[in-house]
């Protein structure tokens, strides 16, 4: 599986942005897709995950209630819309695939990664 990240930019504080993920392959359903993050000088930490069929969903705390993931199976994609950005949320965004069904939050649980898109929120 090759994995396409796209959406990132420069929002200011309070705005939206909405991120894609592209996957190649025949079997993207049987996937679970999730995002994680890294600012500069961190390691780089679980956002969100959704499961294959895109029935189960889990967000991490900082992000709870203003970001939300999402996929369409029928153009093999993953999205994570962010609402109410804020500084903090600065970081390069990845997405990544897990052959398994679990939610998994931890980076080593993940097999394919994407190339990373930037995100700078402005305050």
């Amino acid at each position: 599986v090759q994995l396409q990240a796209s959406g990132g930019g420069l929002v200011q504080t309070g705005g939206s942005l909405r991120l894609s993920c592209a996957a190649s392959g025949r079997t993207f359903s049987s996937y679970t897709m999730a995002w994680f993050r890294q600012a500069p000088g961190k390691e780089r930490e679980f956002v969100s995950a959704i499961s294959g069929g895109g029935t189960r969903t889990y967000h991490s705390d900082s992000v709870k209630g203003r970001f939300v993931i999402s996929r369409d199976n029928a153009k093999n994609t993953v999205y994570l819309q962010m609402n109410s950005l804020k500084p903090e949320d600065t970081a390069v965004y990845y997405c990544a695939a897990d052959r398994s069904t679990r939610l998994a939050t931890t980076m080593g649980e993940y097999d394919y990664w994407g190339q990373g898109t930037q995100v700078t929120v402005s305050s």
